[in-house]
């Protein structure tokens, strides 16, 4: 039995619970991944899974072993990359999910200048505004806006984007332009953007005095899907608070016209979030670094 190879078998099964998820992830035969399971309980002579119609989970035994194999695994991860750092630029295959907007807008025309640099990482890009599981996706990690709840994840910031409140000329022209944020309550339709996890409206947010306020009201359509969600303000379907770079060449060239300038809402932050029990690779690290570097910019629109 290649002891280390089943260790790392075993660590991913109980981090993704599934034995198909952590065979994809190690790039192996599920049947070789099975037998290197199989071959590492008998070698310890103890029970490590449990396994149901649905999931596979850890015994007592299996959760006190992944916790000693974890950290001898990143041990090993950190020799070889402090080796190799001195040798080689950084390389392998990095997974990241990223909204649909912000993915088209922001960081897929960045991404260039960083393969530019950086030749030797591969990259998987997961676009949905729908939020991953980054454990059991095998996500190395994720640029998410707004609130994030989950405290067993790290999260760095990354940068502010603007917010801004727009429609179609001729939609204005039909309904009247609102000379402050109570008048969309007069008969307006609304463009609201619907949370992919709960699907609930997000309020329209405005400031007022440096005080930030929400307008809460039914909408004329939801969409839960950022580029979705521009497109049915640009065919003129109602009023959208969106982010100023999604919108900002339709705004440049007249397509959507900005309103309610005076009462526009606080800036959108961004983060880069990643699992805190998952070792930061080299080639994680130099990619969460550069977005450090060019993603504030590129949000300001």
């Amino acid at each position: 039995m290649d002891q280390l190879m089943a260790m790392r078998a075993f660590t991913r099964v109980v981090e993704t619970g599934s034995f198909t998820r952590a065979a994809d992830s190690l790039n192996m035969p599920i049947a070789t991944l099975s037998k290197l399971v199989k071959a590492l309980e008998a070698h310890l002579g103890v029970r490590l899974l449990q396994r149901t119609t649905r999931r596979v989970t850890p015994t007592p035994e299996g959760q006190d072993y992944y916790e000693k194999a974890r950290r001898v695994l990143i041990d090993i991860e950190d020799i070889d990359t402090s080796f190799s750092a001195i040798k080689q630029q950084p390389q392998g295959h990095l997974r990241i999910d990223v909204g649909g907007s912000t993915a088209r807008d922001v960081l897929i025309p960045l991404l260039p200048d960083f393969m530019r640099r950086y030749p030797d990482i591969r990259i998987d890009l997961g676009v949905a505004d729908r939020p991953v599981d980054l454990i059991s996706g095998n996500v190395d990690c994720v640029i998410r806006g707004g609130a994030l709840g989950d405290s067993t994840l790290i999260a760095r910031h990354i940068g502010n984007a603007e917010m801004v409140i727009c429609a179609t000329p001729d939609y204005l022209k039909q309904h009247g332009i609102p000379a402050y944020p109570e008048e969309l309550r007069n008969g307006h339709k609304l463009v609201s953007y619907l949370s992919p996890a709960t699907g609930r409206a997000f309020p329209f947010r405005f400031t007022y005095n440096d005080e930030t306020h929400e307008i809460t009201l039914r909408h004329h359509i939801g969409v839960n899907e950022s580029n979705a969600h521009l497109a049915a303000a640009v065919a003129g379907m109602g009023i959208i608070q969106t982010f100023r770079y999604a919108a900002g060449a339709l705004l440049e060239s007249g397509t959507l016209v900005e309103i309610l300038a005076k009462w526009r809402p606080p800036h959108y932050p961004f983060y880069v979030v990643y699992p805190q029990n998952r070792h930061v690779t080299q080639r994680l690290r130099v990619f969460i670094e550069w977005l450090v570097e060019v993603f504030p910019e590129a949000v300001k629109g």
